[in-house]
């Protein structure tokens, strides 16, 4: 069975010109299946505030009513999506673009608005892998935004990380599939102010103490839901950290494991 790595990046990448070249050109030389995600990063928060559309945020997720989610959808699935195709294709990567509509890939449904109304957010229902089947089978890589849809028509802003887990799991029956978040840190911090303080693995009951002892809290919290969700569905590697992780055996960062 191949190998397809499941590639995550963030805002650091996404938001800093220099450092999403040097990444995309590295991503590119990566010789095996492979499916990008990124986030949308502050670009759409700018657009936002230059539109004087308000941009509300509870807990640290955005609010998506109707006019901010035409904006996420500018920025993510036009700007930023194309950028990185084209910067792709410059590096000799034969990319396409996707949103979650696109091919019928991800279907997700409007998340309730009780107890907290997120707008139009999606959860991910259900992923169809055949089109993006075709596409690795002839070495073309797929690139995701953070958009997808509820097959009635409506767009829904749905989390990054979400979609790359979710993606390793609907491709773990045909591949062993390695998910990778890279972010601004090492991996997973012991103290969030030393960044050589990696925790080198953290499984599920390794995971529960850490909770308990607050030592993960607040926004890693979500993303180490996402990769135990992953691992519990027999995908075969998960990897939090910067993205030399991608490159360089002996950089540290975080495995997860169950």
């Amino acid at each position: 069975m191949k190998t397809l790595k499941i590639i995550k990046i963030g805002g650091n990448i996404i938001d800093d010109d220099n450092a999403l070249q040097q990444f995309l050109k590295a991503f590119a030389t990566i010789d095996a299946p492979k499916i990008l995600v990124h986030g949308g990063g502050k670009l759409a928060t700018k657009l936002a505030q230059q539109m004087q559309v308000e941009v509300k945020m509870i807990d640290g997720r955005r609010i998506t009513d109707l006019e901010t989610l035409d904006i996420i959808t500018m920025v993510y699935a036009g700007k930023i999506n194309k950028n990185v195709v084209a910067q792709l294709q410059a590096n000799n990567c034969n990319a396409i673009g996707f949103s979650g509509a696109d091919g019928n890939t991800i279907i997700s449904d409007k998340r309730p608005s009780k107890p907290i109304d997120y707008g139009f957010a999606g959860d991910v229902k259900k992923v169809n892998t055949e089109t993006l089947e075709l596409l690795l089978n002839n070495n073309i890589t797929p690139v995701f935004c953070a958009i997808t849809h509820d097959k009635n028509g409506q767009l829904l802003n749905t989390n990054a990380d979400t979609i790359a887990s979710e993606l390793a799991i609907g491709f773990a029956s045909v591949y062993n599939t390695e998910l990778y978040y890279c972010f601004e840190k090492n991996g997973v911090l012991e103290n969030v102010d030393d960044d050589n303080s990696v925790i080198e693995n953290i499984n599920t009951e390794t995971y529960k103490t850490l909770v308990e002892n607050k030592v993960i809290f607040e926004g890693m919290l979500p993303k180490l839901n996402n990769c135990f969700h992953a691992i519990n569905h027999q995908v075969n590697k998960v990897c939090i950290g910067k993205s030399d992780m991608l490159f360089d055996k002996n950089n540290k960062h975080t495995t997860i494991s169950k």
